[in-house]
C-alpha cells in the first residue's frame, strides 16, 4: 500500500539510482508487482535475499509483501556453513542470490534460486502480469530479521505489516521530501534500518542511492556527485568519513541531515562531526529489530541546544538518544519489573503499535504490550533517554554490577583514545576482572598506567579497568556493532593470568 501511494502520487519522481537515469516511482510499483507474481508462482513459502544493496532490494522487499509471503534478507558475510545453516531454516524458500553466493550454497532442499539480474530482468519485463498492488493482510508477516543476539543460535524477529506501517506513517509525512532530495544507504538489507530505509524514502518521496559496500572515500565521492541530501550512519562510519572530510577540507555542501545509530556515539566524536559539519542537521536514533527501527530521536534542534549549552546536565545530554517518538511509551524498570524513578538506571521497556517482540515458532515476548530490551538505561528529568549498553555485558565483579558503557565513556574522553572497549573475563578472586581495549588517536601514543589513573581520577577505583589493551582496532561487525565476545574471548586468554594482580 506504501509503494502504490507513491506510485499515485509522485509516480514520475526518481525512487531509486541516479537522479538522470533512475528507476520512478511508478516504474518501481510496477516492477515490485511484476516480482510479486514471480514469487507467488514458485513453491517456496518465504522470499529469501542473500545480496549486497542493490534495486532489488525494494523489489524483492515490496514483491514478496504482494505475493504474501515473508521476505528474510541474510546476512551474506556469514562463513558458508553458517549461510547454509540460515537458509536451510527458512526454507521452503525462493532465494535471490548476488554474484557468487550460489556456488556458498550449494544445493539445498526445498531451495529455489533466483539470481538478482534474473529477477531484475524479469520484474522489468512488460510482459509478466503485475500481482494485486493492494493485496495481503496487516498481521501477515513482511520481515524475518535474524538477530545476532548473545549466545545460541541467531532469533527470526517477526516484523508483521502493520508494525512496520505504523512506524513510517507515525515518523514520516506522506510526500513529505521535496523532489531534490535524495538519501545514502550503506547499511547492509538484512539490518532492521537498511529495510526502514526503503520503506521510509517510498512514503516520504525521496530518492535513495544505494551503496553496496561502505568505502569512506567512495562514500563522500558519491554524497558530493549524487547531491545527497541525507544519509544514515553507525557511529564507527562517522568518524572515518570526518577523518576524510577533515584531510580534504571538501565538506558536504548537498548534505541537509545526518542519522546515526546501532552504537553508542562517543561524545568526542559527535561534537567533532557538528564542529566540522555545522550546517548539517544530527540526529541520534535508537531503536532495535524487535520495534521496526527507531523508537527514540535526539533531533537536530536538541544536537545544537547541547552542544551550545555550558550546564554540565544539557551538554550531557548529546550522549542521549533523545526523546520517545509519539506513540510510542517508554519505562525504565527494575530487576522486579516495577518502574524506578527519574534519574535511576534500569531495563528499558517500549510499548507501542510499531512494537513486535516476536520470534518466530516462539510467540511474543510482549506484557501487556510492553517489550523489554535488555537494553539499560535511565530517564533525565526533561524525558531524554539515555542508553547504557546491554544488560547481558554488565560486569560483575566482587558482588558489584558494572556498566560498560559507563566505563567506556569516560576512555574516550581522553584526548588520546579514539576508540574503547570494556569486558568482564573470569577471576579466581572477583568472580570477573574489569579489561579494556582501546584504539588510539592517528599519532597519538597513551600507555596503560596513564589510562587507568585517568579512569580512576573520574570514576571509582572498583570501576578501574584491571588491565587495558592498546591495540591497532576493535572487532566490529559491518553494521558497527562492537564484537564484544569475541573481545571478551581474545582478552581473556591475554589477561587470564594477571587481569585480577
Amino acid at each position: 500500500m506504501l509503494l502504490q501511494m507513491a506510485a499515485d502520487g509522485m509516480g514520475g519522481r526518481v525512487a531509486l539510482g541516479p537522479r538522470t537515469a533512475g528507476i520512478t516511482f511508478a516504474e518501481l510499483a510496477e516492477r515490485a508487482q511484476r516480482a510479486g507474481t514471480i514469487f507467488a508462482g514458485h513453491a517456496g513459502e518465504r522470499v529469501v535475499l542473500v545480496d549486497l544493496n542493490s534495486p532489488a532490494v525494494p523489489i524483492a522487499l515490496f514483491g514478496a509483501g504482494l505475493a504474501g509471503k515473508p521476505f528474510v534478507p541474510v546476512n551474506y558475510r556469514l562463513a558458508d556453513d553458517q549461510l547454509r545453516s540460515l537458509v536451510r531454516r527458512a526454507a521452503p524458500a525462493t532465494v535471490i542470490a548476488g554474484p557468487g553466493i550460489a556456488e556458498r550454497l550449494g544445493p539445498i532442499e526445498g531451495v529455489e534460486l533466483l539470481s538478482r539480474d534474473e529477477l531484475l530482468a524479469r520484474s522489468a519485463d512488460p510482459t509478466v502480469p503485475g500481482a494485486d498492488p493492494y493485496g495481503g493482510d496487516p498481521d501477515d508477516i513482511a520481515v524475518l530479521l535474524y538477530t545476532s543476539g548473545t549466545t545460541g543460535d541467531p532469533k527470526a524477529a517477526v516484523l508483521r505489516h502493520r508494525n512496520l506501517a505504523s512506524y513510517v506513517i507515525s515518523t514520516v509525512e506522506f510526500a513529505g521530501s521535496d523532489e531534490e532530495e535524495a538519501a545514502i544507504v550503506s547499511v547492509p538489507p538484512y539490518h532492521i534500518a537498511g529495510i526502514s530505509s526503503v520503506l521510509s524514502a517510498t512514503y516520504g518521496g525521496r530518492r535513495v542511492v544505494h551503496v553496496e559496500a561502505f568505502e569512506p572515500r567512495v562514500w563522500v565521492g558519491l554524497v558530493r556527485a549524487e547531491q545527497i541530501t541525507h544519509a544514515m550512519v553507525v557511529p564507527t562510519m562517522l568518524n572515518r568519513l570526518l577523518d576524510v572530510i577533515e584531510q580534504d577540507g571538501g565538506g558536504l555542501p548537498s548534505l541537509r541531515a545526518l542519522s546515526y545509530g546501532g552504537g553508542p556515539m562517543p561524545l568526542p566524536v559527535i561534537e567533532r562531526a557538528l564542529a566540522l559539519l555545522p550546517d548539517v542537521g544530527f540526529v541520534n536514533a535508537y531503536g532495535l529489530t524487535e520495534t521496526s527501527s527507531t523508537i527514540a530521536l535526539l533531533a537536530p534542534a536538541d544536537h545544537v541546544a547541547a552542544f551550545a549549552s555550558s550546564d554540565p546536565g544539557e551538554r550531557a545530554r548529546l550522549a542521549s538518544v533523545g526523546r520517545p517518538l509519539p506513540g510510542v511509551e517508554v519505562s525504565i524498570r527494575d530487576a522486579f519489573g516495577e518502574p524506578v524513578g527519574v534519574g535511576v538506571r534500569g531495563e528499558i521497556w517500549v510499548r507501542g503499535e510499531q512494537v513486535s517482540g516476536e520470534y518466530l515458532g516462539a510467540g511474543t515476548g510482549l506484557d501487556d504490550g510492553w517489550f523489554c530490551t535488555r537494553d539499560e538505561g535511565l530517564l533525565d528529568e526533561e524525558g531524554f533517554l539515555f542508553v547504557h549498553g546491554r544488560l547481558d555485558d554488565l560486569i560483575v565483579r566482587g558482588g558489584e554490577n558494572l556498566s560498560p558503557g559507563e566505563i567506556e565513556s569516560v576512555l574516550v574522553e581522553h584526548p588520546s583514545v579514539e576508540q574503547a572497549a570494556v569486558v568482564g573475563i573470569p577471576d579466581e578472586e572477583w568472580g570477573e576482572a574489569v579489561v579494556a581495549a582501546v584504539v588510539p588517536v592517528a599519532g597519538a601514543a597513551v600507555t596503560e598506567a596513564e589510562l587507568r589513573e585517568f579512569v580512576r581520577a573520574r570514576l571509582r577505583s572498583t570501576k578501574t579497568p584491571d588491565r587495558i589493551d592498546v591495540r591497532t582496532e576493535l572487532p566490529y561487525n559491518e553494521t558497527g556493532k562492537l564484537l564484544r565476545r569475541a573481545l571478551r574471548a581474545d582478552l581473556a586468554t591475554a589477561f587470564s593470568s594477571s587481569a585480577g594482580a
